[in-house]
């Protein structure tokens, strides 16, 4: 039992942990508490379920910090990213994925592998003794939830996650929306015509804001409290902001021109990505909300070109619950009180698919060290995934802790290069290829560790 590694929760990053520490050679177990134990999010018992997004954003490895984590986790030889390639739809610059086919694929590759079983049922308490970790996410059950705060002695940290809602293809008016990506970006006529645009003129768009502010909002249970992360930030909370925040956010309008109106510049406009391989269902891009059911259907109606609209999944608000990390765990994840367990992954106050499969990733490959008899060490934080798991376990700080995206404003400067907008370009190749080079580094000598 004491060679064995035991992982709490089969999301995003406990998958990813899972197949790095197997094919390390380390034998694996996966707790799941699905189905057994549902979430109001979770639709399916399947290990790496997409909830919110189908997206795993840019796949820029280049210019962008996120696609250079996609880089990073495919040159690592990860599950997750091999199979968001697998099963991609067309996005524009971004990566996105037919969710359902992804979720079975990822499943039945780990279950196939010979050194990877999975527990179904809750996990309660944090064990004294074996290797851990526990990747259970921002929907851990109420039970775990009290047995980590009880050993760190701090109060849950918790903010609010919105999902966007989907909408059946067949039910969008296509002689008012149109289909293309922002500036036409893509290196195909598919990937140039990824998004599904709706359009507003001003008159439009303030009746939609003054619907907006007036829906009936979902309520808060006693003792919560709203603390968003401004990355997913629900529609209504950010129209609260000012009348403006919308077209400055989601609904800028700038890139695109309406075929059906191509002399006139939209006021803002609302863009649709696809959701699953079949082209049958679009999701509402960055359209995270916590209306009621109602509310919902009524304002979105209200969106040229879906007033007709039919829903395969409207928004919903859940309850997510992350560690203060760099309070509470060391560079390698491990919990400063109990060693024995480590964290990874949304709970560790990462946000977004990619950076949690990421934390997962490494939890997994310097679990498996422990286990091998190897000490590797977490990678340079000159490395996208070195910057991240920097910043959680000591790089921020922890009296303002709030979950992260991957930035390369968690990068170390590079020396002699121009600052501000107009170096950006080569200042973000810079790191990209700095980070490239140390992460196949990295690699090779954590390899090398492992052989021996």
């Amino acid at each position: 039992m004491s060679d064995v590694l035991h992982i709490v929760g089969g999301g995003m990053a406990g998958s990813e942990a899972a197949w790095q520490a197997a094919q390390m050679g380390v034998d694996v177990v996966i707790h799941e508490m699905r189905p057994e134990v549902e979430t109001f999010a979770h639709k399916t018992g399947n290990l790496a379920e997409m909830v919110c997004s189908n997206s795993f954003r840019s796949d820029d490895s280049e210019q962008n910090a996120v696609g250079l984590l996609h880089w990073e986790m495919r040159a690592a030889g990860g599950i997750i990213m091999a199979q968001a390639d697998a099963h991609r739809l067309p996005a524009g610059g971004a990566l996105a994925v037919d969710r359902d086919p992804f979720a079975e694929a990822v499943t039945a590759q780990l279950m196939a592998h010979p050194q990877i079983s999975v527990s179904y049922g809750e996990i309660t308490e944090l064990p004294d003794q074996g290797h851990w970790i526990f990747a259970t996410g921002p929907l851990t059950s109420s039970a775990l939830g009290r047995a980590i705060q009880a050993e760190t002695g701090s109060e849950a940290l918790a903010f609010f996650d919105a999902i966007a809602p989907i909408v059946y293809f067949d039910s969008i008016d296509m002689s008012r929306a149109w289909m293309q990506s922002r500036y036409d970006k893509g290196d195909t006529e598919e990937e140039r015509t990824a998004y599904l645009n709706c359009p507003m003129d001003r008159d439009q768009y303030e009746a939609f804001i003054d619907a907006l502010l007036a829906a009936d909002k979902a309520e808060f249970h006693e003792g919560e409290t709203a603390g968003y992360f401004d990355g997913c930030l629900p529609i209504e909370v950010m129209a609260e902001r000012g009348r403006e925040t919308l077209r400055h956010g989601p609904m800028k309008p700038v890139g695109l021109t309406n075929p059906h109106q191509p002399d006139v510049k939209a006021h803002a406009v609302v863009q649709l990505r696809r959701d699953n391989a079949l082209g049958t269902l679009y999701n509402i891009v960055g359209f995270q909300t916590k209306m009621k059911y109602g509310a919902q259907a009524d304002v979105f109606r209200m969106i040229p070109g879906l007033e007709d609209a039919r829903f395969a999944r409207l928004g919903g608000i859940h309850r997510n619950t992350f560690l203060n990390s760099p309070t509470l765990l060391d560079a390698r994840m491990r919990l400063k009180s109990r060693p024995n367990i480590r964290f990874a992954g949304q709970i560790t106050g990462v946000e977004g698919y990619v950076e949690s499969s990421a934390m997962g990733l490494l939890a997994g490959r310097m679990a498996a060290g422990d286990i091998l008899g190897t000490n590797i060490a977490p990678p340079p934080p000159t490395t996208a995934m070195g910057a991240l798991v920097t910043h959680i376990t000591g790089g921020a700080d922890a009296r303002t802790f709030q979950p992260m995206n991957v930035n390369f404003g968690l990068f170390p400067p590079v020396e002699g290069l121009k600052g501000g907008r107009r170096g950006r370009k080569d200042r973000y190749k810079a790191y990209t290829d700095r980070a490239k080079s140390d992460w196949r580094d990295w690699l090779d000598a954590t390899q090398s560790e492992a052989i021996a």
